[in-house]
């Protein structure tokens, strides 16, 4: 018997296969249940008692170097198939059309990277809020027009919890919950009560700045604005402010642009004033820093906030707001070269 593993083991050492099929029918032979070595193992039972030793090492021996000489030849099998097979077979033959990003995406990630280079953070808040956060807290009179239902969502009816109009809200609860120097910009979602229109829409979209410290003035501010035209619309931006009025910053001003399409010669986008509206912006009224428990007496600030949906158009010459939530396809393959 041991003659005959001898002489196996020497074929096991020569064995060769050309392919997979050839090497599984090898590991029949030797290794299935009506293999070789399992029939090996049932005249084991017949061997004398003092050759029992000798020959179940002789059999283990045989089995251990038949696995791992079809484990060496399998290996070899699949080095060089994949060597061979450069794509994935189970991939579909026709190229994956890829998406692109939403263009108010685009450009409020442009925004944000814009004010992160002025050393602004960004924070959130939630888009369910109560009516010290989105009004009282931001010097809203109790009859304030916005409190109004033409122009809030209210929850279950319930005077106190709305849907926020502003991203103002996120500046109060940083303000309350963080000491000054506070240099944050607050992009989201917002929503009001409003007639869905080519230019007006009841959800868009806002970034909206605040910077608390100490001493700082409206020049801040206007230095801020124009560094962030100049970025957004190009070096040969210019910027002007007219005076306005917001329950939450005094004083209040309007900021224009030079209207990018006709370079501020007038055009019918601009209604041929050269000029365009993108943002509304003043130094924080210190009434609003008291409700949110800053000294207005050491402390001062500027804020700005402008619609996303708003300078979109701007950049890119959109002429109906409801296209930005309506996703038809044509209208977004259009900003892959944006992205």
């Amino acid at each position: 018997m041991i003659d005959k593993i001898e002489t196996l083991l020497s074929e096991i050492e020569q064995m060769t296969a050309s392919n997979l099929e050839e090497l599984e029918a090898l590991r029949i032979k030797f290794m299935s249940k009506k293999g070789v070595i399992p029939s090996l193992m049932d005249d084991f039972r017949n061997v004398p008692s003092e050759q029992k030793r000798e020959i179940g090492v002789k059999i283990n021996e045989l089995k251990q170097k038949t696995s791992e000489k079809i484990n060496l030849l399998k290996e070899q099998f699949e080095n060089k198939d994949s060597g061979i097979m450069d794509i994935d077979l189970t991939r579909t033959a026709y190229p994956v059309p890829l998406g692109t990003r939403h263009p108010i995406s685009i450009v409020k990630e442009e925004i944000n990277d814009i004010f992160k280079r002025l050393g602004f953070s960004i924070s959130e808040g939630p888009e369910v809020e109560d009516d010290w956060h989105v009004f009282s807290s931001l010097n809203f009179a109790d009859d304030h027009p916005a409190r109004d239902m033409q122009d809030t969502f209210f929850i279950q009816n319930d005077p106190q919890i709305v849907l926020r109009t502003h991203t103002s809200s996120v500046q109060t609860r940083v303000m309350e919950n963080t000491e000054p120097p506070i240099r944050i910009i607050c992009p989201g979602r917002v929503y009001r009560n409003e007639a869905i229109s080519y230019r007006a829409h009841c959800f868009f979209h806002q970034v909206e700045a605040l910077y608390i410290d100490k001493d700082v003035s409206f020049a801040d501010l206007k230095q801020a604005l124009l560094f962030f035209a100049k970025e957004m619309f190009g070096e040969e931006t210019k910027i002007r402010l007219r005076p306005s009025y917001f329950p939450f910053t005094e004083p209040s001003a309007e900021m224009d642009i030079s209207c990018n399409i006709c370079g501020g010669k007038g055009c019918p986008f601009c209604k041929h004033t050269g000029w365009v509206e993108i943002l509304g912006c003043g130094m924080v009224d210190p009434n609003v820093l008291e409700n949110c428990s800053i000294d207005s007496k050491v402390y001062s600030g500027y804020a700005l906030g402008m619609g996303i949906e708003r300078i979109t158009n701007l950049k890119y010459q959109v002429k109906d707001l409801r296209m930005f939530s309506e996703n038809d396809l044509r209208f977004l393959d259009q900003f892959k070269s944006a992205n």
